[in-house]
């Protein structure tokens, strides 16, 4: 291909790209172009419903809907009959009177045809007149929906029972209900060149930072795509370091946890069709931190975070010690148990690293495995298989007990990783980790772990850094981090994420200070 065919394909790319935006073209006042106009943009759209009628005997009308998008009883007893059966109609103010007539609480002016596609496509219906360059759009939407649940994957034993769902309104009222005061600001904005995918950008006004709200809205308006299906579009777009294994934004599904953050200062992205939420900026330590920790006791608390904290590092570094020990410091094995390990490893024809490989890829396998199939089988699949191969593959002489025995340890470790992004992660970096330790033993191991460190040093999270949990080093500022201090003693929010005038201290007259936040980090 020469250079002009290149360029030729390059500009017919960007022609097709222009015709998927919507026509800023003004509404006329002649009824009739307008709806061919309109039955021309929607050929062969059997859903799309174009319902003519007469205005008080006087005005010719069209209702413009989207069957399945629309509530068609509120349409008939609310519009449509009120309308049709008007006597009389004032022709020098028929806007008005058309609008005083209808039973609908929510009705907006429309000026283009662009605002016809995106009011019908969001469930609205339209009411277009002749002799008038403008219309209505009806707040009349209704589709079905699901409802309100506890998230599958932040299931809590003490706490709220409801997560968020696929409707963004929903959501936003979910977030409404925990937190009243009018300081908390929705901005709504529309991503994506064919879905017009709705997002909304939450925070509370005065305690999260003004550039950080910027920062996090210019990020979203950069985005060019085709389309927005999930927020993992979003999240992949706007991170800082795309190529970093480590999430640098938290996901949720608990309207708790979003408002607990939005009181710390952070931004909440709602994205419609996904009940997932994202919350920016993130660091390290919020990653290990769950919700229930703020609903139980704070000893119980930090026992259970202290416990998450070891069995982050058992679960990715337990198999490349095991390997680095096993090859090169047999030294550092008691005797005892150093002659049964090589007793288990006599008929073994691999070395440590290929039988950890062996074990923990088919341990992955068998846990993906899990995930996929149907919820009646998928638990079952996964426990009873990684028992039966495990049995079989001892049995077979192809790994040993010990081996067995560690990769299910690090299996188990894996699983109290309370965001499941983080559960990858630590699952990606364990190979690359096992390799380097089987070539140079525990220096190989403290080669990783100086990498991994190294990299999180460098890494930011809309310019927080992953690893500092405060600006400062300040004792307030680590109150939630390794441990989970008493509600009493949290008075400040942390102030990486919330505006200088948000870390003032809050006191009530003749009472303890009170907590300035009910989320997760401080």
């Amino acid at each position: 291909m020469n250079f002009k065919e290149k360029k030729y394909k390059y500009q017919s790319l960007r022609m097709n790209e222009l015709l998927y935006k919507l026509p800023e073209i003004p509404l006329i006042k002649e009824l009739n172009k307008n709806i061919d106009y309109l039955k021309s943009a929607y050929k062969d759209c059997s859903d799309v419903v174009f319902r003519e009628f007469i205005i008080g005997s006087q005005i010719n009308a069209v209702l413009l809907y989207i069957d399945g998008l629309s509530n068609t009883e509120e349409i008939d007893q609310h519009v449509l009959m009120p309308l049709t059966r008007m006597k009389s109609l004032n022709p020098d103010t028929p806007m008005e009177i058309v609008k005083n007539e209808m039973a609908v609480s929510d009705i907006k002016e429309i000026h283009t045809i662009s605002d016809v596609f995106k009011q019908i496509s969001i469930g609205n219906p339209i009411i277009l007149m002749d002799q008038q360059t403008n219309g209505f759009s009806l707040g009349l939407p209704m589709w079905e929906k699901r409802g309100i649940e506890e998230p599958s994957a932040e299931s809590v034993v003490r706490g709220p029972r409801e997560g968020f769902v696929e409707t963004l309104r929903v959501n936003t009222s979910l977030l409404r209900r925990k937190i009243r005061h009018p300081s908390f600001k929705m901005k709504q904005m529309d991503i994506g060149r064919l879905t017009e995918t709705q997002i909304i950008v939450a925070y509370m006004e005065g305690i999260a930072d003004s550039t950080l709200i910027k920062e996090v809205t210019n990020r979203l308006m950069r985005i060019d795509i085709d389309g927005i299906l999930e927020s993992g579009y979003i999240e992949e777009m706007i991170q800082d370091r795309p190529f970093s294994p480590f999430p640098q934004i938290l996901t949720t599904e608990r309207p708790d946890v979003a408002a607990s953050c939005l009181l710390e200062g952070r931004i909440v992205i709602l994205i419609d069709g996904t009940p997932f939420a994202l919350i920016a900026p993130c660091t390290f330590a919020s990653m290990l931190q769950a919700p229930e920790d703020y609903y139980n006791s704070f000893f119980i608390s930090t026992f259970i975070r202290w416990l998450r904290y070891i069995f982050f590092f058992i679960a990715l570094l337990a198999p490349s010690a095991y390997v680095a020990v096993l090859t090169y410091h047999q030294e550092m094995i008691p005797t005892s148990l150093l002659l049964t390990i090589a007793e288990s490893r006599e008929q073994i024809p691999f070395p440590a690293l290929i039988e950890a490989f062996i074990m923990e890829i088919t341990f992955e396998a068998l846990r993906e495995a899990g995930i996929r199939l149907p919820k009646q089988v998928g638990a079952a699949v996964s426990i009873v298989g990684a028992l039966v191969i495990g049995q079989a593959a001892t049995s077979a002489g192809l790994v040993s007990s010990p081996m067995v025995m560690v990769v299910a340890i690090t299996g188990v470790a894996s699983f109290l990783m309370p965001r499941y992004a983080t559960g990858v992660s630590i699952r990606l970096l364990r190979f690359p980790i096992m390799i380097i330790s089987g070539m140079l033993g525990l220096l190989g191991v403290m080669l990783g772990i100086t990498a991994i460190v190294a990299h999180l040093c460098t890494l930011r999270s809309f310019g927080v850094p992953y690893l500092n949990t405060s600006a400062k080093l300040k004792i307030q500022n680590f109150k939630d981090v390794l441990i989970r201090a008493p509600w009493w003693a949290m008075d400040t929010r942390p102030e990486l994420y919330s505006s200088e005038a948000s870390t003032l201290r809050r006191k009530s007259p003749g009472q303890k200070p009170g907590p300035s936040k009910s989320g997760e980090e401080g």
